[in-house]
């Protein structure tokens, strides 16, 4: 084997010929650098794959912001549950005749919100009258909106005739109430509603208010039996 001179080496190389260094190629779109994929820059050989990427995490942005916005605004309002009263009611017919229903009813209800940085619109009111599980009327209040620390007062009119159903455990009852005077009537209140936080309103939230009333039958606006008495009724948030 003879020698080799390499004229990039200083002096005489005595040893096997070396090779030229090899050339390698790197195809640009294969390997782990060719996509550059983050929320705000999607320069990506594969566009969808980086355009799902950028929703999604641009949507969880979304939802934890709102989350904080949300939560800062509670601590910050502390908002109180709004109260509703029964005040009044007067019943002046509630005959039951051929599962036919003939009734005359008016409930007056105060709604007090108690808080101080909140108001709430009203948009939707409805008043359901059920009796034994049965409802039997239905009507919808005047839409309104209710500043801070402040009671309104409104009123739910039921008037007419509708065909209930009853069993004998409910007719039993019903009996029951017609010797004594005093009925046992449930009346619900479906409402949408906002929440008003100084300039900023809330989406559309639909609570249910439920009232269970015992009211006395009247006749020339005296009570035949009692006097009807005030009674709270309950808030659910659906």
């Amino acid at each position: 084997m003879g020698e080799t001179k390499q004229p990039h080496l200083n002096g005489a190389y005595y040893g096997p010929s070396i090779p030229p260094p090899s050339k390698s190629y790197h195809r640009p779109g294969r390997g782990g650098g060719g996509c550059c994929c983050n929320p705000f820059s999607c320069c990506c050989g594969c566009l969808m794959n980086c355009l799902c990427t950028c929703v999604f995490q641009i949507l969880c942005t979304i939802l934890v912001v709102a989350a904080i916005i949300i939560a800062i605004l509670i601590f910050v309002f502390r908002p109180n549950a709004v109260k509703f009263h029964a005040t009044n009611a007067t019943l002046t017919e509630f005959n039951l005749n051929n599962n036919t229903l003939h009734y005359n009813l008016a409930v007056n209800l105060t709604i007090r919100n108690p808080n101080r940085r909140i108001g709430f619109y009203y948009d939707v009111i409805e008043a359901r009258a059920s009796y034994q599980g049965q409802r039997f009327a239905t009507t919808q209040l005047t839409p309104f909106f209710q500043g801070t620390k402040s009671t309104n007062n409104v009123t739910a009119e039921f008037r007419g005739q509708n065909m209930i159903l009853l069993g004998n455990r409910e007719m039993s009852h019903y009996n029951g109430d017609r010797s004594s005077g005093m009925y046992d009537i449930e009346v619900k209140l479906y409402l949408r509603t906002r929440l008003r936080f100084w300039i900023v309103k809330s989406m559309r939230v639909k609570p249910k208010i439920e009232c269970d009333l015992r009211i006395p039958l009247s006749s020339n606006g005296t009570a035949s039996s009692g006097a009807f008495e005030s009674q709270r009724c309950d808030f659910d948030w659906r």
